[in-house]
């Protein structure tokens, strides 16, 4: 299976991301892509110390903040390069299934210790740009 269709299944199966650096300014790229994953039926978490709310949904301060029965199948990062490691060490700690790190976003020994526990890691991508390449249909309506 090459990166595409892992990526494809990434998609096709996760149901929850939450979005560290998450902004309530809908020309900021977080706000643009998390109102994109909410529109394709995903859940978003939006992650933000500074609001109590984005997109319609309760913000919390950390990930480690997100109550422990909510199922995080993506942690999609739009913080600097140098925040990653603690970010990747609190979802490491919460046992998501992949951390995705958006453009320009990189660290190659963080994402290295997550997938050395098995994490799918994206590095330097956006997940809108790649939902639209590969053509992922939106997720249908939950029951």
């Amino acid at each position: 299976m090459d990166e595409d269709d892992r990526t494809r299944e990434l998609l096709t199966s996760a149901r929850t991301i939450a979005i560290v650096g998450a902004s309530d300014k809908p020309e900021r790229d977080s706000n643009i892509v998390g109102r994109y994953l909410a529109a394709q039926g995903y859940r978003i978490v939006p992650v933000n110390p500074a609001l109590p709310e984005i997109l319609g949904q309760r913000s919390y301060p950390s990930l480690t903040a997100i109550p422990g029965t909510e199922r995080i199948d993506i942690v999609d990062v739009f913080r600097r390069s140098e925040e990653v490691p603690a970010i990747v060490a609190e979802a490491i700690a919460r046992g998501v299934g992949a951390i995705w790190l958006q453009l320009g976003v990189r660290s190659p020994e963080a994402l290295a210790a997550a997938r050395a526990r098995g994490i799918l890691t994206r590095e330097d991508r956006c997940v809108k740009i790649e939902h639209e390449r590969l053509h992922i249909p939106p997720r249908p309506p939950s029951r």
